[in-house]
């Protein structure tokens, strides 16, 4: 799986066939300049597939998704796929089994999906189920309320056959147990986060539908009951089937206050490039902050015609894409 840099790959756009089998790109694509303005549009609605997601666990997600898409399938049931790839891997410490737990020694799981309909779907402080993104959407398409948690979330869970089981692996309880023997009463549960690593999830189906998917067990030995953005439609991740989808990952209470996914989606709305909203949304953070932050936050987006974009506030984000039967792996751009 070969890395290139994000200056090699800024956009996708409509009018490329979709292909059954996901293969890595071969060689750089075509260099494009970044001035933070519209991309030009698309002609016409396009057939052509795309997803986009957070971080390098993104990459099997997609590979998942594609399978759907490549397929014909809708785009809800491929960003609902793409995410539990990440959940069910016990190697992600940031989202599902193997997520690292809170200052109790407890993996609570958050997570939020929306369609093309405008339907939305959220569950948020839920324990011992492996797949919270998948309750979401159970939320969503049998009830008329959009965001259940805690214990409310987890009975509705049981009822629905969910199966329980405990989230909590060995080397997350190793790593707890590290973090509470280097406690002090300067501690405040709340260290710089760089690396945290969320996945969301964007994608477009072969019909020009929009879907998105956000899923993690939240900031690492995080006070109990901590919710970030990722459940929260509009901070985390959003959706608008006329005009685009956006999904974040990072420090979450810096999303919240920014909404930050809506924003990205209702600056393409006036407009913008995925880029280039992504980029104006950042700097609507940045600017909230007299010094350089120690936080990372990242966006990921796409448009209803199929052309992407993402950016860091900063170094070392990455994102996966796939289209065209090909599947890879981004450094992003950064702000500082």
């Amino acid at each position: 799986m070969r890395r290139i840099s994000r200056r090699n790959f800024l956009k996708i756009t409509a009018g490329l066939g979709a292909a059954g089998s996901l293969l890595p790109f071969r060689g750089a694509l075509a260099r494009s300049p970044f001035a933070g303005l519209a991309a030009p549009r698309a002609a016409g609605p396009g057939r052509t597939p795309v997803v986009i997601s957070t971080w390098k666990h993104g990459y099997p997600g997609n590979e998942a998704a594609w399978k759907i898409l490549s397929s014909g399938g809708a785009a809800l049931d491929a960003v609902e796929a793409g995410v539990r790839v990440s959940e069910g891997d016990p190697s992600v410490n940031g989202v599902g089994y193997g997520g690292l737990p809170d200052e109790e020694c407890k993996v609570t799981l958050d997570a939020s999906i929306m369609g093309p309909d405008y339907r939305a779907g959220a569950v948020a402080f839920i324990e011992n189920y492996r797949h919270p993104i998948s309750i979401a959407r159970k939320v969503m398409e049998t009830t008329d309320h959009v965001f259940i948690v805690g214990a409310g979330a987890e009975e509705f869970a049981r009822r629905h056959g969910f199966a329980r089981e405990e989230l909590l692996t060995e080397a997350a309880r190793e790593a707890w147990i590290k973090w509470k023997q280097r406690l002090s009463d300067a501690d405040d549960w709340f260290p710089a986060d760089l690396d945290h690593d969320t996945i969301g999830l964007v994608a477009r189906d072969a019909a020009g539908d929009l879907a998105g998917a956000c899923t993690t067990s939240g900031l690492a030995f995080k006070i109990h009951g901590r919710v970030g953005d990722s459940p929260v439609i509009g901070a985390g991740m959003y959706v608008d089937n006329d005009v685009g989808a956006a999904a974040a990952t990072g420090k979450g209470e810096e999303v919240l206050k920014t909404c930050g996914s809506f924003l990205v989606v209702e600056f393409m709305r006036q407009g913008l490039s995925p880029q280039a909203a992504c980029k104006k949304t950042l700097e609507r953070i940045l600017k909230k902050h007299a010094a350089k932050p120690a936080f990372q936050v990242a966006f990921v987006a796409l448009s209803k015609e199929g052309e992407v974009g993402a950016l860091s506030l900063q170094k070392d984000f990455q994102y996966a894409v796939a289209y065209n039967g090909k599947n890879e792996l981004i450094d992003a751009d950064h702000l500082l």
